[in-house]
Formats: C-alpha cells, sequence, structure tokens
C-alpha cells in the first residue's frame, strides 16, 4: 500500500528545512531505567524553536507554496501557533494565530513574542478552527493545519531523519499524538522498519478512536494535555497513514503524564508540558511494556509549560 507521505517526501522536507530548524539531541539512559533492561533514549524535541516540534511542520509548508499577500493563518491550541509564529517571522511573512479561551497564558505569550497577531477564537480549539476558518476566506491568507496537512506531515517526520541518523538501532519509539501530524509523519517514514507506538491521554483519544471506527470521529476531551493533544477529530489525512505505519495506541491516564512530568524534572531537570511528558508516561505507566532486550526511544516534544503549574505539581 502506498501512503500519501513517503520517506522520500519526508527527506525532501527535511532539505528544505534543515536550514532553518535545531537539530535537537538525543540522551541515552542507564540501562534499568524505569525496570526496563534494554537501552532507552530520549529525543529533546522539546528543545526545538519556538518549544516543541512544530516548527518543521510550519517551515515546510511556507517554503512549499506560494505564500499570499495576507500572509498565514493558523488555528492552535498553542504549540501550533507559537511555531508558526516563528516561522512566519524568520522568513518575514505576517501571520495571525486564532487560538481557543482554554489555551495556557504561556503558549500565548509566546505567540505574541514571535510576532503573530493572537486573536481569540472561542471557547475551545473547535470555536478557533472555525474562526480561522472564516477568516482566510475572507482574505485568502494561507492556512496552515496543526495536523492534517501533507507539508505539515512531512515536515513533522523529519524528527526520525534525525532520530535515526543520532540512533540507528531503534527497535520501538513512543510518540505522543494529540492531532497526529508527528506521529503519521514519523510512522510515513519508518514504516516497516521501525516500530512506532502513537500514546494518547485516556481522555483525549481522537486517533485511538479514529483506528477503532475506521476512520475519523469526532471524541469528548478532557485532559491535563487538552491544550497540546486535544484535537476532536485526527482528519482523514493523518488516519489513513496511521492505519497502516503505527503498530497501535498506547493510551495513558492523567496521573501517569503528571508522574512522568515529575520524573523528567525530578532526574533529569527537564521542565515540559504535559503533553510532552505523555509519551514516557506511556513507558513509566506500563500502558507500553517493551520485550527483553528491546531498543526504546522516547519523544519528549513540549516545553511551553505554565512553570507556576508545574511548581504547584511538583
Amino acid at each position: 500500500m502506498t501512503l500519501p507521505v513517503s520517506p522520500d517526501d519526508v527527506r525532501a522536507a527535511h532539505a528544505r528545512i534543515r536550514d532553518h530548524i535545531r537539530r535537537t539531541p538525543v540522551v541515552n539512559l542507564p540501562r534499568g531505567d524505569f525496570g526496563h533492561d534494554g537501552p532507552v533514549s530520549l529525543k529533546l524535541e522539546f528543545l526545538q524553536h519556538a518549544g516543541s516540534f512544530k516548527p518543521r511542520g510550519a517551515f515546510n509548508t511556507l517554503l512549499s507554496r506560494d505564500i499570499p499577500a495576507a500572509g498565514v493563518a493558523a488555528a492552535s491550541g498553542g504549540n501550533h501557533g507559537a511555531a508558526v509564529a516563528y516561522a512566519a517571522h524568520s522568513l518575514g511573512v505576517p501571520a495571525r494565530v486564532f487560538v481557543p479561551e482554554i489555551a495556557s497564558k504561556p503558549k500565548v505569550d509566546a505567540i505574541r513574542r514571535h510576532g503573530a497577531e493572537v486573536v481569540i477564537g472561542g471557547p475551545r480549539y473547535a470555536d478557533a478552527a472555525i474562526a480561522c476558518a472564516e477568516y482566510m476566506a475572507e482574505t485568502g491568507a494561507l492556512s496552515i493545519h496543526a495536523y492534517d496537512a501533507f507539508e505539515t506531515i512531512a515536515g513533522q517526520g523529519t524528527v526520525a531523519i534525525e532520530w535515526e541518523e543520532d540512533q540507528p538501532d531503534l527497535d520501538t519509539v513512543l510518540v505522543a499524538a494529540g492531532g497526529g501530524g508527528l506521529v503519521s509523519g514519523i510512522g510515513a517514514y519508518w514504516r516497516g522498519r521501525v516500530k512506532v507506538v502513537a500514546v494518547e491521554p485516556a481522555g483525549s483519544c481522537a486517533l485511538h478512536a479514529a483506528l477503532e471506527a475506521g476512520g475519523p470521529v469526532d471524541v469528548e476531551v478532557h485532559s491535563v494535555a487538552a491544550d497540546s493533544l486535544g484535537a476532536r477529530n485526527t482528519g482523514a489525512l493523518v488516519h489513513e497513514i496511521c492505519r497502516a505505519a503505527i503498530d497501535h495506541v498506547a493510551l495513558v491516564t492523567d496521573e501517569a503524564i503528571t508522574e512522568a512530568q515529575r520524573r523528567l524534572w525530578r532526574d533529569w531537570r527537564i521542565a515540559t508540558e504535559p503533553g510532552g511528558a505523555a509519551a514516557l508516561a506511556a513507558l513509566i505507566s506500563g500502558a507500553y511494556r517493551p520485550q527483553p532486550g528491546e531498543r526504546v526511544g522516547v519523544l519528549v516534544c513540549g516545553a511551553n509549560v505554565d512553570l507556576r503549574a508545574l511548581d504547584d505539581l511538583l
């Protein structure tokens, strides 16, 4: 089966964006961490520009498309908006980002700091997306979708190229999924070579629901990680890729996510948002249980945490 995004598409995206992104490091952990006898490594993508992996997809879109006079627009719970703002400002393109009322203040501040205009689009992400679509219809601004678009998926998949170069012997990678653009891009690149496991909060599991239903469906969103992993629907393109390219979805509780945040801070002094810790939560909670000796990679994907909230948690 041929997928809509191929490994060559991901390689082309990497060649296009590599001068605009950071190559983030991989850290190898001591054997025995988390009770696993095999090697575990962390891909520290939270060190990317704007605090998450998302500038990869934003730069790939901007560098692949003709940009109208109205510039670009995006709907975002926070991280995607910060990435679009950063990429647009870097390339001299005007940007307007529509956010929901639930977006965290640090993420909204980051969007503004990186030069985009912020518009509160309604109570939840779906409302912000509607407001963004209306603005684009009126102005002709270019849409940069947070996850369900070819350029976004190919751009996010470039994480896997760097990860593979630095850690060429991985058996399995654990990757958080919200809308699914990141895990579908990684899956498209590694299909048939590395097992890709998507990790979702049990209270925000649009990808899991889509794979169970045989197509995208709307889900309710109630999770501590909702501001970054709170998509109500994965979209058709993400579903098509993930049903063929990922092994399965591991569901984690909010308690496991917050424990992963604690462990990241306690053991490595990494301050991450809930969504950024979700993949590690699957490993420490047992939602994903590696085989003996299995070589596991964990993607730590987002750093835009409210430090006051993290302090309360700790």
